[in-house]
């Protein structure tokens, strides 16, 4: 065990302890009289003193000390030989025996030891070496605190601790957290690193200096166990742009487990939300455990490996041993108990597992224990097999657990035994009636005649038969053949969904199953069969609902009904094509989410080859669903997932191959077909079939497996290919030649078609020999590394889509603004960010339902007024204090030209680029626009409050000062003023609608707001002033000419008297409204309709002043905004929370 270090004085201790390994900074010594046999007097006093002692004096046998070479404090060693010195040295481990102290001198070797060379000073190392040890007793002390209560005392404190240093919102849930070192180039921070639910913090305060990182789990690129010169396993973590390494765990396994599922559930929750659903105890984020993850990974591991249902929630996981009939022996392994099944898989990979769905068995009883039968149990299924499991821990409650969900099963999906009573269980090798016959539901089938043809009672195949033209007698004879092995594999191993399923019946399958039995096999492995007998009528309605029905769904499965396996007779006339598209609609009405992708055609129509219709569509459902999960959406992430698999399997198995094709991702296009059709768009049927028999029976490790005996097949050729296309060439051949001879049926070209301009026959690879060796070279890849792997490349697909979104986003915005390209994708980061904020801490928040993948780029993210707001305040450069949020929320009302309360980046890139580099004209087109409706509204915050400022009072002189203080004539200025409006309004394509006085105050208002705290803050009010005198007496003028129906020059002579007549104070710009002239105090208080500005009269008035134009003219800085807006955002958001919440 670790211990606290505390200095040992080694003077006089030589004689009791012996060195028995020594490093550069570490020394393992034993106990005198330990371990030795006859051993020297002094080890036999020690040894007897030992012994005499009182159990809690005793001294551990084994110690581990810290010493550091050089230092004034300790005493320096070489080659574990001890030197003169203080002979102070400081224990940090004991153990019991030699094996426990091996495993804490392995991790220090590993861990710390290449890392303290780094370190120039020497009390630095001893420093260090301390805070690592003394934090790993404390995690060592929480792990065992919480195995005993559910919120132990100290995980409170490192939550408190979580909160104080990071200041994020109660709703950021912190799952777990672990002492570490972080890497900051070469030198380790030790610290501490935290796990919550929507981030990856760290926190280090080490020799005076302060460290935090947070990364958010939705940047995170890459998750990875890698090593480097100083440490041999570290866990990285690649964002966007930046690594980060961590190390010195005390288990790094458990670590990695727990940050894999975090970033898994995060970034399927946030970026693959199309049809990514939680599991209910992860629905809710908040409330998400250390001890929920490791139950999401144990069961995402339970249902991969059996391949059942998603919706299948484990229970159990109990070590036991089944016994084996064929073996005649018990067989070790672990039971996995369920909602619906009971399973079994025994430690030994491939020996034996066994899938019993509940909906079989028949009873679940305990047998009286017994030594050489201890805690035995028997469980018994329709079939009149049984299976006894023994050495079972708790049995009581699991017999319990197990007949409760039994009852349950039965209860929801009762069983008819009609079929079974009088039935010979061997009379057939895979009878229906061994899992229930399904037939459709009376009112189905009635149904079903009135809208559309009786669905097949039998496979097409059955019905278009065909012979073959050479040798059928020794064909059908090995047809025969295989036909016998089966029949004694069932009698020895099972017929029915719980069979065993050993290493024997993967050779059967291997080398293909007999035509008779290939669609009931199927059934049985995918456990298909379960599906069909616990809904008895589904189809049928199905089909009744669907058919008839026109959508664009329909439109694409009739598009494609004619392009499957169109060689093939059965699709050749209306009775496969009717069946195909029944089975393709029922099955697009059943998951609107999937509903129809290409390929489905392919595969179902394969599947109607050898199986009734019903089954073919439950076949369907099952390859959907679990066996090629997430393959069937519109963006086939499953599918390119597994590619990413492919390419680091092919690295790993095929280096030479890897070596001269730099780039996999070619190989990986190539190979998409393989793994969406299984082979059946690009090998002639005959042989396709057999893969579809592995793949039934092992999943898509068959796909995996048999894609790299193919590559190693042709290695050698596509090392010497010059192009990508040459190599496509060589792979299209080879598997255009891969033949079935033992096949029954004869050849049936592809649909695809391949060229070649080679005169010579090429050589026939036999589907046989290509899956037998696939098996033995490539056979070895188990479930949980397939899964592992899936899990790792999931994150780097999901963020591949968001880079393809966001270049894609931002060629479209580029041209449209002048922020440079570096700057708009920061700002593209923010926007986004935002929307992802509302998601971390907002569960009820509609921005989930903002993100949909399947819109087009610039539409996937979409923010709504309240994170418009927020972002606005970061990054606009028009902040007007309290009005700020004011004018956010017109912007907002001004952007939404679709009213639907979102908007998307572009727009909001646009508007900032105005903000920022527009011409001055068009940053006050813009601030007139957001005084007029819709963005003014009649309920707006700020309308209806009186401006009491003195902003408007019109005793300001209208005499504009010049540099040299000479003044020009008013009224010839404004006679021209308004002359050339005239013209430019002529020229205007779309010409705003006036502003009323109501909305010429808010401008006013906010053009106030904007200049506070500028540094020309009193030369801009006064100008504005000015301005705003100008533009209310132009606006009287307005409606005066509008009352006389002219404008005439005596309205202007009545302006420039009214004008002379006030004061030329400068401190008149600042006057109370109560000293304004009657006159314009009645103007004010006007109707609307009368009195307007336009915007031309406003942009010239503002020329006028050059404080004002050098205002909207300075250049203005995004950059240090941006940055800023990095740093601020989360912070901003937790405050808002809070204030919300108090």
């Amino acid at each position: 065990m670790w211990l606290k270090p505390e200095e040992v004085l080694l003077k006089n201790a030589l004689k009791l302890w012996v060195t028995q390994k020594s490093s550069c900074y570490f020394i393992l010594q034993r106990r005198r009289g330990h371990g030795e046999g006859g051993g020297r007097f002094t080890g036999r006093l020690v040894g007897a003193l030992d012994a005499v002692l009182d159990s809690n004096a005793r001294v551990a046998p084994f110690r581990i000390l810290l010493q550091v070479p050089g230092s004034q404090v300790y005493s320096p060693i070489a080659c574990g030989e001890l030197l003169n010195g203080s002979e102070v040295y400081w224990a940090i481990a004991i153990g019991a025996t030699l094996e426990e102290i091996n495993q804490h001198w392995e991790w220090l070797e590993q861990n710390l030891l290449h890392t303290l060379s780094v370190f120039d000073n020497k009390e630095d190392i001893a420093s260090f070496v301390k805070g690592k040890i003394k934090a790993l007793i404390a995690e060592e002390t929480s792990s065992k605190l919480a195995e005993q209560e559910e919120e132990p005392e100290k995980f409170r404190e490192a939550l408190v601790k979580f909160e104080a240093r990071f200041n994020f919102p109660e709703a950021e849930k912190l799952i777990t957290y672990y002492s570490c070192c972080c890497w900051k180039g070469r030198v380790p921070r030790q610290g501490w690193l935290y796990l919550s639910v929507n981030h990856l913090c760290f926190y280090s305060f080490f020799l005076g200096k302060e460290l935090k990182l947070i990364i958010p789990w939705v940047d995170v690129q890459k998750l990875e166990r890698t090593s480097n010169v100083f440490m041999t396993d570290t866990i990285r973590i690649t964002t966007h742009n930046k690594e980060r390494d961590f190390s010195m765990f005390l288990n790094l396994d458990e670590v990695f487990k727990i940050m894999e599922q975090l970033a898994d559930i995060t970034l399927r929750r946030l970026l693959d939300n199309e049809i990514f659903e939680l599991d209910p105890d992860l629905q809710e984020p908040t409330q998400i455990t250390k001890r929920d993850l490791e139950a999401r990974a144990q069961n995402e591991f339970f249902r991969a490996f059996f391949r059942l249902p998603r919706k299948e929630k484990l229970h159990e996981v109990i070590d036991c041993s089944l016994w084996t009939p064929f073996s005649r022996c018990h067989t070790a392994g672990r039971m996995f108990a369920s909602d619906s099944y009971v399973c079994f898989a025994s430690k030994e990979d491939g020996c034996c597992n066994v899938v019993l769905p509940l909906r079989e068995v028949v009873s679940i009883e305990k047998m009286e224990d017994t030594s050489l039968l201890p805690n035995p149990i028997i469980i018994s299924i329709r079939s009149k097999m049984a299976f006894q499991f023994i050495e079972l821990k708790d049995r009581e409650s699991l017999v319990e657990n197990l007949l409760m969900r039994l009852k349950k099963v039965h209860a929801n999906s009762p069983v008819h035994y009609d079929n079974l009573k009088n039935e010979d269980s061997s009379a057939t090798m895979c009878g229906d009636q061994k899992f229930g016959a399904l037939k459709l539901s009376q009112n189905g089938n009635k149904a079903d005649k009135e809208t559309s043809p009786l669905p097949n009672s039998e496979a097409l195949i059955a019905i278009f038969h065909q012979s073959g033209t050479q040798s059928p007698d020794s064909r059908m004879s090995r047809e025969q053949i295989k036909a016998s092995l089966w029949s004694d594999h069932f009698v020895e191993y099972g017929r029915t969904v719980c069979m065993f399923r050993t290493e024997k019946i993967r050779k059967l399958v291997a080398m293909g199953i007999p035509e008779s039995l290939r669609g009931k096999l199927w059934l049985l492995f995918s456990d298909a069969v379960t599906d069909l007998a616990s809904h008895p009528g589904y189809y049928g309605s199905l089909v009744e609902e669907s058919m008839g029905k026109c959508c664009l769904v329909t439109e694409e499965i009739e598009r494609d009904l004619h392009r499957s396996l169109p060689e093939h007779p059965a699709f050749q006339n209306e009775t496969g094509i009717a069946a195909l598209r029944r089975v393709l609609t029922a099955y697009a009405h059943r998951n609107p989410k999937i509903g129809y992708c290409q390929s489905m055609n392919i595969l179902a129509s394969v599947l109607l080859l050898y199986a009734k219709e019903e089954e073919a569509f439950w076949l369907l459902v099952a390859v959907c669903e679990r066996m090629l999960p997430d393959y069937f959406n519109h963006r086939v992430i499953g599918a390119q997932v597994d590619q990413s698999v492919f390419e680091e399997l092919i690295r790993e198995r095929l280096p030479e191959l890897a070596e001269h094709m730099k780039d996999l991702s070619t190989l990986a296009s190539i190979s998409l077909s393989w793994f969406l059709t299984l082979f059946l768009s690009i090998m002639p049927l005959e042989s396709a079939v057999n893969v579809v028999d592995c793949f039934f029976y092992d999943g898509i490790k068959a796909i995996f497996q048999l894609g790299l005996a193919v590559l190693e097949a042709n290695a050698m050729e596509l090392c010497s290919s010059k192009d990508d296309g040459q190599a496509l060439m060589i792979l299209s051949r080879f598997l255009d030649h891969v033949k079935n001879e033992e096949s029954p049926r004869p050849p049936i070209g592809n649909h695809h078609t391949f060229f070649s301009d080679d005169q010579e026959p090429y050589p026939v690879t036999d589907i046989a020999d290509l899956i037998r060796d696939s098996y033995e070279k490539f056979g070895d890849q188990s479930v949980e590394l397939i899964e592992h792997m899936r899990c790792k490349h999931r994150i780097r697909v999901l963020q591949g889509h968001e880079d393809t979104t966001k270049q894609n986003v931002l060629r479209v915005v580029i041209p449209e603004v002048s922020i440079p390209p570096e700057d708009l994708e920061e700002l593209y980061d923010l926007f986004k960010r935002e929307h992802m904020i509302s998601c971390y801490w907002e569960q009820t928040s509609p921005a989930f339902q903002h993100h949909d993948p399947n819109r087009p780029y610039a539409e996937q993210y979409l923010i709504d007024a309240q994170q418009f707001t927020n972002l606005y305040k970061l990054v606009s450069p028009w902040t007007c204090g309290a009005h700020t949020e004011i004018l956010a929320e017109r912007t907002f009302r001004l952007l939404d030209e679709n009213m639907d309360h979102l908007i998307a980046f572009k727009g909001f890139a646009i508007c900032l680029d105005i903000m920022y580099n527009g011409e001055m004209n068009e940053k006050i087109k813009l601030l007139y626009r957001l005084h007029l409706p819709p963005a003014l509204t009649e309920n707006d915050k700020d309308s209806q409050s009186p401006l009491k400022n003195p902003l408007l009072s019109t005793s300001r002189p209208l005499v504009f000062g010049k540099s040299n203080g000479d003044a020009i004539d008013y009224q010839k200025q404004l006679k021209q003023m308004l002359k050339d409006l005239a013209k430019e309004k002529d020229k205007t394509e779309k010409e705003l609608p006036k502003m009323s006085q109501r909305e010429f105050i808010q401008f006013c208002k906010t053009l106030y707001s904007m200049f506070h705290e500028d540094p020309e803050e009193n030369d801009l009010y006064q100008a504005i002033a000015t301005v705003t005198t100008l533009l209310l007496q132009i606006g009287e003028v307005g409606q005066r000419s509008s009352s006389s129906g002219s404008c005439s020059d005596e309205c202007m002579d009545d302006v420039q008297t009214e004008a002379s007549a006030s004061t030329s104070d400068q401190d008149s710009v600042f006057a109370d409204m109560g000293k304004i002239p009657q006159r314009y105090s009645q103007a004010l208080s006007m109707t609307e309709g009368d009195w307007t500005v336009s915007l031309e009269h406003i942009l010239a008035s503002l020329l006028t002043e050059q404080s004002l134009v050098n205002f909207f003219e300075k250049p203005l800085d995004i950059k240090s905004k941006l940055e800023n807006a990095k740093i601020n955002q989360s912070s901003l958001r937790t405050n808002e929370m809070s204030r919300q919440s108090e």
